[in-house]
């Protein structure tokens, strides 16, 4: 079969002709389907430069060497009988993928040399390397891969051709591009299993040809990339490629600091001074590596001195220091120079990490404050070690600093927040031994707990304690207890704190229980009675420093001291389950009028069912459910469980039987919409990961705020829904598992010694069609900088409600163990290159142990937040699903709804023709899905300007919208992709000026739907709908009323996210120079279309959308 060079780079329309110098090669041995496995495939006669660990080979130039590696077919064997780790949640079936077996990773890096410069790179593409080469026909071949002698050619064979044909020259690469994002993986049939991080192209000649490639593995594939890419831009200056490294800003740096150690100025130092001076720089490096390093390059030299020199001291620090993932970042921003300027810098912060308004003083103050040479500070660059503490500082955490501020509205009910809640906080041991512990408190309170439990019982000297009944051995002095409490009650939250009241006291003791919590308390205490006129609890911020009181109340209308309620005793519940007496009905016990008058905003009464609760239970009265119960009702009537917390509190509590202390899973019950769902703190793991995690957002003040779908009075949700929630956008989170840092051994373990085999896994929580699980390849032994290199996809339906959890373990045979973990909610996320701070089992963070990740959040359907790029993947027209109306069975209100069909279908077209003209761009331009419009409008800036910086095309604003007009002929690959770019601003324009009509179509039929909310039941009587029929049309309604209100918001965010891309589109092309030169005119107008653009968008907010 004839092998062409590339496949050309063009829609799908057409496929172009394979280069002329490439057909008359034929391909005798096409590879195997699963090729693109990290160590899969038959072993080639010729080694490859790519080692596996253990091996010998060093590769700067020489030969390589002959030791003989491991099978990886043998061990990917054994690996694959390796059981599955078990997951610690509960999932969804029909949401699972196939799981993914235990795979080793056999590093492509020869564990004696990292990748620290780009003659590292040259040297390792001119010893060469075996790559996957990828046809058009779904064909795949193994080729050998060198750079030639001279770096003015890429060679590879086997091939029929004679070498002067099986070759691209340098001179005529157009662009590198890593991942699958030409036509030709596009539209392979086996580009499926394709590993997007081991995918890469270069682009060729005149009509844009691509040659496609497979490495073995991500950094292999890096290599090349940046081999090349370094290669095209100094392809005017060959004789400078092969630089040393020893004129770079780095060795420049490193220079300086041994000089500056080096008081006898001999030029070298003792081998401790030089240990000590490297830890000094970078101490997470362990003495002993260090000390081996410098072993490894004497022996090098056959030296048996222990001095070191200049040069071997920098050797030394740059192979120890240098992270091959944050080398091959810089020389991508950096436009493959060693060292990023001010404007690589502002660039990475826009187009990557999503940063606004980001201005090149505040670049240049990042440059000061990081960069480690003085030279670099004076001159304002960041060289590699300076942009490696950048990357690790909080500037680039993981958790979006704004959340760490109140962010949501405070001003809602109660009963619309998530509240923090402990159970049983005075134990700090399991539920049946464990003793009452002043320290359940403190902690409890300075982890911003907004809701804590104190169980009272009768004490001596008539002063109430708090004890565990079951372990009456250490009780504490309810009167201490409660002035820690007054003392830590808004250390971290000024919002309010519920006090749960467990009362066992006699009536004489209850009183003396009032007097402590009114002398110590103070005006702190609520006791306001609650207002019949009201028909919601009062919200957070009018409850500020309040102290509520949640327990028993004698009835209001009776003139009485004291009287008998029911017993809520959990204590209880537990012997009644031990005993054979597990139908008794609970207690009445005596409760003083003081005490009832305490309880304000929170009685405590019993739930019999729905119904009845909708009915007779008042906006203060609340419910407690035990852990078996609300699992019970969550599974069978979820709807009504989430109405009725839309009104009322409810608290739920772990189960009798866990008399561990273990913990249920909060999501479980955060998704039917309970506020209070208890934890015992006590005790860590994924379930307090959880917990922990999701009140870490809204300044971690103890509430958060529920999602307007389970808010909303007129509102449809499930949390068994199986699909997309209707009204809400679902969202994909793109992660990139990029390495690890300094990974600890897990505690426990000693049969491996220091040596780990770590891996990652990633769970996603939140509603049921959320949940999923899946995990990185294993790094064999590599606890200091494991390369995982992995991209994964999840799809999220109900964004607000989701969790992503990275666990790393340690893979062993006989169970995984932990190594750390860290748990965020979704909405905290930020988008780019992110270090993830890990946390111990017991939740507490490990300094200098990171992840290294990068983000991004795309949309399916429009919409979400501008820092995080909303994009999203390509529907057909053919394919598109529109959300549908259902049928009440009430004529006048299924005629309003039926005016909705048409605008919700126009809504829907309009926001996806947007997404697949941007996705259309993106695809031209050799980008992915999740890539930001600036950086299309970089690549495409490249294209569009010749080698003397006049651009072929120029920015013509019409109507305030950013069009690119042609400056003469252009071949036909650019005109595609200038009729791509203008099919977009084209769509973009359609949504901007018709959102607002239909956007009001569909508030006017929501409008005139909700005028027969109060209706309802009388509209059915006389449609003759009863029982079952009612209820089902009732559910619709509320149904059709979240679509309008949803598909209403995603129309207005969609034409905000357009608004802003014009904006962004117009930035770009001014700072690319793709606006008329010379013309102050044209200039000046194009600041004035800008000014339009952001006056368009600053009404918009303040009218009708």
């Amino acid at each position: 079969m004839a092998e062409a060079a590339g496949s050309r780079e063009q829609p799908a329309a057409g496929r172009a002709p394979p280069d002329a110098a490439h057909r008359a090669e034929e391909e005798p041995e096409p590879a195997s389907p699963d090729a693109p496995a990290a160590a899969a495939g038959r072993r080639r006669e010729r080694r490859s430069g790519v080692s596996a660990v253990g091996t010998a080979e060093r590769f700067p130039g020489g030969s390589l060497g002959t030791a003989a590696a491991p099978d990886p077919d043998a061990c990917l064997l054994e690996a694959a009988k390796a059981t599955p780790r078990r997951s610690s949640i509960i999932k969804d079936p029909s949401n699972q993928k196939c799981g993914r077996k235990k795979t080793v990773s056999f590093s492509s890096m020869p564990s004696e040399k990292k990748i620290s410069s780009a003659s590292d790179c040259i040297s390792f593409m001119q010893a060469g390397c075996e790559l996957k080469k990828v046809r058009p026909n779904s064909r795949i071949y193994n080729r050998f891969f060198t750079l030639d002698p001279d770096l003015q050619a890429l060679r590879w064979e086997p091939s029929k051709k004679d070498l002067e044909k099986a070759k691209l020259d340098i001179s005529a690469i157009k662009e590198i591009r890593l991942g699958k994002n030409t036509e030709t993986f596009r539209n392979n049939g086996l580009a499926d299993q394709i590993s997007e991080d081991c995918a890469l192209s270069v682009i060729h000649g005149e009509n844009y040809e691509s040659l496609d490639l497979v490495a073995n593995s991500a950094d292999v594939a890096n290599i090349w990339v940046s081999g090349l890419r370094y290669l095209v831009s100094r392809s005017k200056q060959p004789l400078d490629l092969m630089e040393s490294s020893h004129n770079t800003p780095r060795f420049a740096w490193l220079k300086t600091v041994f000089e500056a150690a080096d008081v006898d100025g001999n030029g070298i130092m003792l081998e401790d001074t030089s240990v000590e001076l490297i830890k000094k720089l970078n101490p997470t490096l362990k003495e002993s590596k260090i000390r081996l390093k410098f072993k490894e390059i004497q022996k090098s030299k056959e030296k048996l001195t222990t001095r070191v020199t200049k040069e071997e001291f920098c050797e030394a620090f740059s192979e120890l220091c240098t992270r091959p993932e944050v080398y091959f970042l810089l020389v991508q921003i950096s436009k493959n120079k060693e060292y990023l300027d001010a404007n690589d810098l502002m660039l990475f912060l826009e187009a990557e990490q999503g940063v606004t308004h980001i201005t090149e003083e505040m670049c240049l103050d990042i440059i000061r404050r990081y960069e480690l040479s003085q030279e670099g500070r004076l001159k304002g660059f960041l060289a590699i070690d300076g942009f490696t503490q950048y990357l690790l500082s909080p500037e680039c955490d993981i958790f979006d600093p704004e959340h760490k501020k109140i962010v949501q509205d405070m001003t809602q009910p109660l009963s619309h927040y998530y509240i923090n809640a402990s159970h049983n906080t005075y134990l700090i041991e399991d539920q049946l031994r464990g003793p009452a512990d002043i320290n359940g408190y403190v902690r409890a309170l300075k982890m911003s707990c907004r809701s804590i439990e104190l169980d009272v019982c009768d004490g001596p000297d008539n002063e109430p304690i708090i004890c565990n009944r079951n372990n009456m051995t250490s009780p504490l002095a309810f009167r201490n207890v409660i002035e820690v409490i007054n003392k830590l009650a808004f250390f971290a939250s000024e919002y309010p704190l519920i006090l749960c009241l467990g009362n066992h006291c006699s009536v004489q003791q209850q009183k003396v229980v009032v007097q402590h919590m009114k002398r110590i308390f103070g005006n702190k205490l609520y006791t306001e009675a609650p207002l019949s006129s009201e028909v919601y609890l009062p919200s957070p911020e009018k409850l500020k420093m309040k102290i509520i009181v949640k327990g028993k109340k004698l009835p209001c209308d009776q003139d009485i001291l004291e009287g008998e309620v029911t017993d809520e005793d959990e204590e209880a519940e537990i012997s009644r389950r031990l005993s054979e007496d597990f139908s008794r009905e609970p207690k009445l016990i005596w409760l003083c009028r003081e005490l009832s008058d305490l309880v304000s905003l929170c009685k405590s009464v019993q739930y019999k069912d729905f119904e009845t609760s909708m009915k007779a239970q008042n906006y203060w009265e609340m419910c407690s459910f035990s852990e078996a119960e609300a699992s019970r009702i969550a599974n069978e009537y979820p709807e009504d469980f989430v109405n009725y917390n839309k009104k009322f509190l409810s608290r739920v509590y772990p189960s009798a039987m866990r008399i561990d202390s273990s913990n249920l899973n909060p999501q479980d019950f955060w998704n039917c919409g309970c506020q209070i769902v208890a934890m015992n703190y006590q005790t860590p793991g994924p379930m307090m990961d959880l917990h922990t995690g999701w009140f870490l957002q809204n300044g971690g003040c103890g509430y958060v705020l529920r999602p307007s779908v389970m808010r909303d009075e007129v509102s449809y949700f499930s949390a068994n829904t199986k699909g997309i929630v209707p009204g809400v956008s679902p969202q994909v989170l793109h992660v990139k598992i990029i390495s690890g840092q300094n990974f600890p051994k897990p505690k426990g373990a000693c049969a491996k010694g220091d040596v780990i085999d770590p891996y990652v896994c990633i769970e996603i929580h939140g509603i049921p069609a959320d949940c999923t699980e899946q995990r990185t390849k294993t790094v064999q032994q590599n606890s200091d900088n494991p390369i995982f290199d992995e991209s994964f996809e999840f799809q999220i339906n109900l964004p607000e409600l989701a969790m992503i959890r990275f666990v790393v373990l340690d893979d062993d045979y006989i169970g995984d163990e932990f190594i750390g973990q860290y748990t965020i909610p979704l909405e905290c996320l930020q988008p780019g290159y992110r270090h993830i701070p890990l946390r111990s089992f017991v939740g507490d963070i490990m300094e200098h142990v990171t992840l290294f990740v990068h983000i991004a959040i795309t949309n399916r359907s429009g919409g979400g937040k501008a820092q995080k790029r909303s994009l999203s993947v390509r529907i057909g027209k053919k394919a598109r699903e529109y959300t549908m109306l259902r049928n009440t069975g009430l004529k006048t209100i299924d005629d309003i709804f039926k005016l909705a069909v048409h605008p919700l279908r126009e809504a829907t077209d309009m926001r996806e023709n947007m997404q697949n003209a941007m996705v259309s761009v993106k695809e031209l331009c050799g980008l992915p899905p999740i890539a930001s419009l600036k950086q299309c409008i970089l690549t495409l800036s490249s294209r569009l300007v010749s080698s003397d910086n006049a651009p072929s095309v120029t920015l013509c604003m019409k109507d305030a919208f950013p069009y690119l007009e042609p400056l003469g002929t252009m071949p036909d690959v650019q005109k595609k992709v200038l009729a791509a770019y203008d099919l977009m601003i084209q769509e973009s324009r359609v949504l901007i000026e018709m959102a607002d009509i239909t956007h009001d179509k569909i508030v006017q039929c929501q409008k005139a739907g909700m005028e027969f909310h109060e209706e309802l039941h009388n509209l059915g009587t006389k449609e003759g709908l009863k029982g079952r029929k009612l209820s089902k049309a009732i559910e619709s309604f509320a149904w059709n009323i979240t679509v309008l209100k949803g598909q209403g918001d995603l129309l207005k965010n969609a034409k905000n996210e357009a608004l802003e891309n014009m904006k962004q589109i117009q930035l770009a092309c001014l700072s690319c120079g793709l606006s008329k030169t010379g013309s102050g005119h044209a200039d000046a107008k194009s600041k004035r279309c800008l000014e339009a653009i952001q006056e368009k968008d600053a009404g918009d907010e303040n009218g009708r959308l």
